[in-house]
């Protein structure tokens, strides 16, 4: 193993394990050390232990196809992801003020509008906006948050600078894996854990039960805390089931649900009704109440946004925190952060083009072949063009699409992703990989010390999402004596 990484080839990529000269980086020496005495051979074998107990505690996520829902055990790699302690407190406080700046601007939004009016949001795109919800106006939560967990991806480019590359505001997934990827990597490397600083991540579950509790209408009771879920066929249920245990909360369908005469929310069980304080809902909008969505849904509560307004229930995230879940308004942030908070980002964005502005639009045009082209509103890598990568039909197809509805399309520059060793074989091999820390808020504000290390599992490829064939790495923040 100490020849391979010797040998290991980071190309013209930073690498988040070894530099540019082959050396390990401050904060993977001891893991790159013991790697080396450990060997290849039994590296493989532990490898091997850890995918059977993989299977074994049924971590999985589904992917929908044509050939229909499919059930695939988690991919995870287990050379994982370093950072120093240094670098993480600044990218934490990052963190923060970027989730403390977003909630101030949706509240600001379903309210006055003073950054519209002000002329720093530009209305054209809050009336573009699909995720912004009439049927909130003039509602402000517990605390003025309405995003309570956010799921912020980071990416690091070719310099080595840190960006927030989109912010995930619905309902973010992915933190029980980063959760299952610790507790394995604990049973892989024992070892190491005693011989090094690695903070720990464990404490997420009673950080959101915390989170979730604030919410509570019912001061000075114990809350009855339900998640609700759309179901077994949903692609993130291990997720759900696995908050709802770790919390100590009830795991609930719509149908489990009712809401009374007096706008509380109540649960059916075998002795009665049940009323509920707290719903972490991991639903969308469209889908979570009939009375005022969407009228055919058979997975929400009929009435619980009544309830929701009237004060008697919590919901986490709130429905409505989507208006900023658009890669359109993410263009924004920056102005977003420095309007209400008079400060500068401390983490930046990548540079955007918006198509909505023609001259914007006419650069995007120009330069398919080179660019990243996102629609405003999907997630887990669907309906994306990579420019570099993409055919002269899928280029025409997007330029189509972008001249028919401009609103719908931004475009970023193609990054160098930043890469960390991963194991193909009987070798290391660099992959590309983001960051996805989560981010919690509502009396107090939390971020994960690290987060969900997506890594793009294909030789080259810039995608890590899950359901385009990426995995995980577990992510450690490293005290060391450079911190």
């Amino acid at each position: 193993m100490a020849s391979q990484c010797s040998d290991y080839e980071t190309g013209e990529f930073f690498d988040e394990l070894i530099d540019a000269s082959g050396q390990p980086r401050a904060a993977a020496r001891a893991l790159c050390d013991y790697l080396g005495r450990l060997g290849p051979e039994e590296l493989e074998a532990r490898r091997g232990a850890v995918d059977a107990a993989i299977m074994a505690m049924g971590i999985t996520f589904t992917v929908y196809s044509d050939a229909g829902n499919i059930d695939r055990a988690w991919p995870f790699d287990v050379i994982p992801r370093v950072m120093a302690r240094k670098e993480w407190e600044r990218i934490e406080a990052g963190l923060k003020q970027r989730l403390t700046a977003l909630n101030l601007f949706i509240n600001d939004l379903y309210n006055e509008q003073r950054i519209v009016k002000d002329g720093v949001f530009p209305l054209e795109v809050l009336e573009g906006s699909r995720n912004f919800r009439p049927q909130c106006v003039g509602i402000t939560p517990p605390f003025g948050v309405w995003a309570h967990v956010c799921g912020t991806d980071l990416v690091r480019d070719g310099d080595g600078t840190v960006y927030v590359l989109e912010d995930n505001l619905r309902v973010p997934s992915g933190v029980s894996y980063m959760l299952e990827n610790r507790q394995l990597m604990k049973r892989l490397f024992p070892e190491l854990f005693q011989a090094s600083i690695i903070l720990p991540v464990d404490d997420y579950p009673m950080r959101l039960h915390d989170t979730l509790a604030a919410l509570s209408p019912r001061t000075g009771k114990r809350p009855v805390i339900c998640v609700l879920t759309p179901g077994i066929y949903n692609s993130a249920y291990f997720e759900h089931s696995y908050l709802a245990q770790k919390m100590g909360a009830i795991l609930v369908e719509g149908s489990d649900l009712v809401v009374g005469e007096d706008d509380c929310v109540y649960m059916k069980t075998i002795s009665g009704l049940r009323r509920v304080d707290v719903i972490y809902r991991r639903i969308d909008d469209d889908f979570i109440d009939p009375e005022v969505f969407r009228a055919d849904s058979a997975l929400g509560v009929r009435g619980l946004i009544r309830a929701w307004k009237a004060g008697n229930v919590g919901i986490a995230n709130a429905p409505g925190a989507g208006v900023a879940d658009d890669k359109v308004v993410y263009a924004f942030v920056p102005k977003i952060i420095k309007y209400y908070l008079d400060e500068e980002p401390i983490i930046p964005n990548v540079p955007s083009y918006l198509c909505m502005y023609e001259d914007e639009r006419n650069y995007v045009l120009a330069n398919l072949d080179k660019l990243v082209v996102k629609p405003a509103n999907e997630s887990g890598g669907y309906g994306m063009l990579i420019g570099p990568r993409s055919t002269e039909a899928e280029r025409a197809q997007f330029a189509e699409l972008i001249q028919a509805n401009p609103r719908n399309y931004m475009a970023q520059p193609t990054l160098a992703l930043s890469t960390a060793p991963t194991v193909v074989g009987d070798h290391l091999e660099p992959r590309h990989l983001d960051l996805r820390p989560f981010v919690l808020q509502s009396d107090k504000l939390y971020a994960t010390t690290g987060g969900l290390t997506r890594v793009a599992m294909k030789a080259g490829s810039l995608v890590v999402n899950s359901s385009q064939g990426g995995g995980s790495k577990d992510t450690w923040i490293v005290d060391t004596e450079e911190d």
